[in-house]
């Protein structure tokens, strides 16, 4: 099970898991599906769909996961759909194929999240989940990585990264911030989109109208700096680079 950091604001609890490995969110309905997390449906104990308005039901609340980098949602609500309906549920989803690549690295993964859903709602009978069968990258910090300068230029951005210490990562100052977020197709913003604008207010004295950093600002994780910078859509352990173009994963996979 994953270290976690809950917050509440606004009837909705906001479980962030330490320190890179996704961000889960239980709300009231209505909700509408975002191909950035897994959205899942209830009415009371129900699981009514995932990534899909009920058609006849109207739900109560919504569970929706935004995973890990390497995890794809769309083949993380595939995989949570094949073993509820293994365990009983009834559940509305869009059927689709999960490479052979991402089978066991989703399953491993939800494997971690299961201790967690199952407090919010979401249980499978021991029997129902398989076992992982290999494990997915992990990433580990250590002191020789202290030192060495990261840059990244996705979408536009501009930025020097040191990953200091496990739990600390800082973007120096002068660095070029994404301005917009990318909208969902109704206009609204994303989960990703949303969390990183909470990042932003937390730290809005550090950066000027033009979106450039005028000091140097502290955060936990790939994921924050990601989410911060340009909104996360990628995966920065591998847009994060050294000099010679080493990747921030090729330093720090074991």
């Amino acid at each position: 099970m994953f270290e976690m950091t809950p917050t509440w604001h606004d009837g909705r609890l906001t479980l962030t898991l330490e320190p890179d490995h996704g961000i889960i969110e239980l709300q009231p309905a209505p909700v509408s599906p975002n191909k950035s997390v897994s959205t899942l449906y209830f009415q009371g104990p129900m699981l009514l769909s995932i990534d899909q308005q009920p058609d006849s039901i109207t739900p109560d609340r919504v569970l929706t996961i935004q995973p890990e980098e390497g995890i794809e949602p769309r083949y993380l609500s595939q995989t949570i759909a094949t073993l509820a309906k293994k365990a009983g549920y009834q559940v509305s989803v869009t059927t689709i194929k999960i490479p052979a690549n991402h089978q066991q690295p989703t399953l491993a993964y939800l494997d971690q999240l299961t201790p967690i859903t199952t407090l919010l709602g979401l249980s499978f009978p021991a029997k129902v989940i398989a076992k992982k069968q290999s494990a997915k990258v992990q990433h580990r910090w250590k002191k020789a990585v202290a030192t060495v300068a990261f840059t990244t230029n996705y979408a536009d951005t501009n930025a020097t990264i040191y990953w200091r210490k496990r739990n600390e990562m800082v973007i120096l100052a002068g660095a070029k911030m994404k301005a917009e977020p990318t909208l969902n197709a109704d206009g609204s913003l994303g989960f990703s989109a949303r969390f990183a604008q909470q990042l932003r207010a937390e730290h809005q004295t550090a950066f000027n109208n033009n979106f450039v950093t005028t000091e140097d600002i502290v955060l936990k994780s790939t994921n924050e700096v990601g989410l911060f910078l340009y909104f996360a859509g990628t995966n920065s352990w591998l847009q994060f680079k050294d000099a010679d173009g080493k990747t921030l994963d090729e330093w720090a996979a074991v």
